[in-house]
């Protein structure tokens, strides 16, 4: 402080401070006009850059405008070693401290903005706290070594002694952080959200909660099914809620004395029947095969509606009118028959009279 006092006189204090005051005057104004008119200009665009940037700049603090002006103003004064390497390190701590403020405003303008985007989709932004979590979590870790660097801390060790403890708590907890990063994963990629009836290995549900650690299925018959995220991704998943039509196969069966003239008959009407209905897409009906007990017919039709219940009513829609309109036409379903034939049976063995050698070879008398 002496060495600062006795190589400077109060005009260069006061140039100092006066070159200081300015720079921090000329920040303020020509950043709360830019500020201003980008806001303004932000209000007007459907585009998210310019409002992370708005966010970016309003997260700028005192202490920074304070240190730029004194890192301006101290130029023109005379300091020592000590002193210069003093304030050059609290200088840049206050810069990195600004930059993690500034990447802070940015992450939680990008995470509002994901929230906005994912709310219109059942299930969105399930796990955009987790996100943000992580997000700044990493942010000021990066920002801390960086800080520490500056003030001298060899950070070498440290880094390396995190990483060993990383590894022993990542062991420990292998399974819970396994569940975590699958849920991320699962609030990114989306292979289901809230409300989709899924299929999982045995197990089918809709989907009520995704968790951090586990996702919640309400089973037809009532029950909740309770599933680790990470045993769910590692799983076959079938989405029933994303399927845009309903394929469906069925057969059916004649009796094997139906004349050639019926069967034809019976597969254009089978084609008339189930092609001519309501939301459904007719691919095919044909006499397929000749089975071991009937005639066979297999029909192929998609309905246009991922909804069971309205796939079960056509089904039953086309079912009664096939029964009708074959009881009318007269041809008969076959059920499982077998008709066994016996021929060159041996003739049963003539009965032994009385008398003989064989009848009385033994007399209790």
């Amino acid at each position: 402080m002496r060495d600062l006092l006795a190589s400077n006189d109060w005009m260069d204090f006061a140039l100092a401070g006066a070159i200081a005051l300015g720079v921090m005057l000329v920040i303020y104004l020509v950043g709360g006009l830019l500020l201003r008119r980008l806001a303004r200009f932000a209000e007007h665009t459907a585009t998210h850059w310019d409002d992370a940037l708005v966010a970016v700049l309003r997260g700028t603090r005192f202490p920074f405008v304070l240190i730029v002006g004194l890192m301006v103003g101290v130029q023109y004064l005379e300091l020592s070693p000590t002193a210069r390497t003093v304030f050059g390190r609290v200088a840049v701590t206050v810069l990195i401290l600004q930059a993690a403020l500034w990447a802070n405003a940015a992450l939680r303008q990008w995470l509002h903005g994901y929230d906005e985007r994912q709310r219109a989709q059942p299930g969105g932004g399930v796990s955009s706290a987790l996100i943000g979590f992580l997000g700044r979590v990493l942010l000021w870790s990066m920002f801390l070594l960086l800080i520490l660097d500056n003030l001298g801390v060899n950070i070498t060790a440290l880094v390396a002694g995190l990483g060993v403890g990383g590894i022993a708590i990542a062991l420990a907890v292998q399974n819970i952080l396994g569940d975590l990063f699958a849920s991320l994963s699962i609030s990114i990629d989306k292979p289901f959200v809230i409300g989709d009836f899924i299929a999982v290995d045995d197990y089918l549900g809709s989907v009520q909660q995704i968790g951090i650690k586990t996702t919640r299925l309400a089973s037809l018959s009532g029950e909740q099914i309770v599933v680790g995220n990470a045993d769910l991704l590692k799983s076959r998943i079938r989405n029933y809620k994303r399927m845009l039509e309903r394929r469906v196969v069925f057969k059916l069966g004649v009796v094997f004395d139906t004349e050639p003239a019926k069967v034809e008959r019976a597969a254009h009407l089978l084609r008339d029947i189930v092609g001519g209905r309501q939301n459904v897409r007719l691919d095919r009906a044909h006499f397929s095969a000749i089975g071991e007990s009937a005639l066979e017919f297999e029909i192929v039709y998609y309905v246009l509606s991922p909804d069971f219940n309205a796939y079960m009513d056509i089904q039953q829609a086309i079912n009664l009118a096939i029964l009708e309109s074959f009881r009318a036409e007269g041809i008969a379903f076959a059920f499982p028959t077998r008709t066994v034939q016996v021929q060159g049976w041996p003739p049963a063995p003539a009965s032994r009279t009385a008398g003989t050698p064989a009848a009385s070879a033994f007399n209790p008398a």
